[in-house]
């Protein structure tokens, strides 16, 4: 056990347990021994508990269970996997031959040991003898890799979305020739290929000298190996970091399936920015076949070779119109905006796709003082027309890469910050969609509700505002003289206060 906290809250359910378990703590706790005590009673009895460790280890099978990880509960009640040694060891031994660290490198752990995927993978730094830094903040993971000089360390999409947010964000505080360098840095990254001709090298290094370096310098200086793992990350920010030498390594697995199934494998070269990589040696995945686990996503195999995973089934909704919606690809497109923190895309049944947004308050409150709009707090903020333009501006920019039945025709702002610690998020940072649906149920409500003529009209000129601009060439103004009046629009179709 961690702390005192913790130790409140488990205590009652040791104490109903008939084998009366001792409790060790990490930290000291009132009445209970700290695990270092362990070690030392180990040491001291090392030669008459020999025989005894021996035969406790030799009476463990492969085939026994050795722990019990309950997935996050994501899409309904969590549920307690059952994995046994053979499942675990022969798992983590797999997917350690898929990168280049060794026992001369550092890695950073930070998210959850009870999550399987840090815990697999943390097995499998001890099996290279690589070392491994514990960090107990994620704010402070920028900090500790500085500290301990990491190579590397594994994540969920969502650390590395806000850690692109925070490299992007540094163009604010450039100005002239600088401000115009990282904007070049940035372009290219976004389109780095790695295996990009001669030319292309030449240009990335220059731009490697000039500013990737200096970013990497925050992260340690080192090349870093990246696994992500969790959910899909946005092949553009994929490629953002390779440029920069923040190599992400997209994996794929279940808790129920020990859990790593397929990953990409930088020793090998058998690798593919988009996709999870390829199905590990001693993992067969089928489609359609009964008497296997079905995994409940959806995917597809690229060059018959790496796989590619595009959304969960369980989290596809169909629109009243029969057509189906895939909601985590364009929540992922949302989120590449500075603006949006998080998002959630609702509509199952409805006729149009909306969305649930909680605001990127840092980058609004930058933009407020730098237009001097006058607010009291969060909640008046996010109600300002220049604010909600602002955040219109991203949707229609993301509606312009979906297929029509996908785009979002309706949003609305929230004050709240999701978080595990508040229950919108799993440990992992997934979306809680049951938790976020019943906490926003009357907003989505409000949404739907065409008798509110408001939304109504919002929901017609995110709909129309690529028809008006296709329509400007034969005299819009003539056309829908009032609208255009009031609401005057740029060649590309967003709307500009006059």
């Amino acid at each position: 056990l961690a702390n005192r906290s913790i130790y409140r809250k488990v205590r009652p359910a040791f104490d109903s347990f008939e084998n009366n378990p001792k409790i060790y703590t990490l930290e000291e706790v009132e009445g209970e021994e700290v695990l270092y005590t362990v070690f030392k009673q180990g040491v001291f009895h090392r030669k008459e508990d020999a025989p005894i460790l021996r035969g406790i280890r030799d009476g463990i099978q492969p085939s026994d269970i050795a722990t019990m990880v309950y997935t996050s509960g994501t899409t309904g009640v969590p549920n307690g996997v059952m994995l046994t040694h053979e499942n675990v060891v022969s798992n983590f031994m797999e997917h350690a031959k898929a990168q280049p660290l060794n026992s001369k490198n550092r890695v950073l752990s930070f998210l959850p040991l009870c999550h399987v995927f840090e815990r697999s993978v943390n097995y499998h730094y001890q099996y290279l003898g690589i070392s491994i830094y514990y960090v107990d903040n994620m704010g402070a993971i920028l900090q500790s890799a500085c500290e301990v000089g990491a190579h590397g360390f594994c994540t969920v999409p969502r650390v590395l979305e806000l850690m692109h947010d925070k490299i992007s964000a540094g163009v604010k505080d450039l100005r002239g020739i600088r401000r115009m360098v990282f904007k070049m840095a940035l372009r290219h990254a976004y389109q780095y290929d790695p295996d990009c001709g001669f030319l292309c090298r030449r240009y990335h290094h220059v731009l490697d000298t000039l500013v990737y370096s200096n970013i990497r310098k925050k992260f340690g200086g080192n090349r870093l190996i990246i696994i992500s793992g969790g959910s899909a990350l946005n092949p553009k920010l994929t490629r953002m970091f390779h440029a920069i030498g923040l190599c992400v390594y997209e994996g794929y697995g279940l808790t129920e399936t020990g859990p790593v199934i397929a990953v990409n494998n930088p020793n090998t070269g058998q690798y593919r920015i988009g996709t999870v990589g390829p199905v590990m040696p001693n993992v067969q995945v089928r489609r359609d076949e009964e008497g296997w686990v079905h995994t409940g996503d959806v995917g597809c195999f690229v060059d018959g070779i790496y796989l590619k995973i595009t959304d969960r089934k369980k989290e596809l909704f169909k629109l009243s119109a029969g057509k189906y919606v895939a909601p985590q690809m364009i929540e992922a497109k949302l989120k590449e905006s500075e603006w949006i923190e998080d998002a959630m895309v609702v509509g199952e049944n409805e006729k149009f796709v909306a969305a649930i947004i909680s605001p990127n308050f840092n980058s609004l409150h930058f933009y407020a003082g730098k237009h001097k709009l006058h607010y009291r707090d969060n909640a008046q903020l996010i109600l300002l027309p220049e604010i909600h333009n602002r955040i219109q501006q991203e949707i229609i920019g993301v509606n312009k890469l979906l297929a029509p039945h996908e785009q979002i025709k309706g949003f609305r702002l929230v004050t709240e910050e999701w978080s595990p610690q508040t229950g919108e998020l799993s440990p992992t940072l997934k979306l809680k969609r049951s938790v976020l649906s019943v906490k926003y149920g009357q907003i989505i409500s409000e949404i739907y509700d065409h008798s509110n003529e408001k939304e109504h009209l919002f929901s017609f000129k995110l709909i129309n505002l690529a028809f008006l601009d296709k329509m400007r060439h034969i005299g819009p103004d003539n056309i829908f003289p009032k609208f255009f009046n009031n609401n005057k629009l740029t060649k590309n179709g967003s709307k500009k206060d006059i």
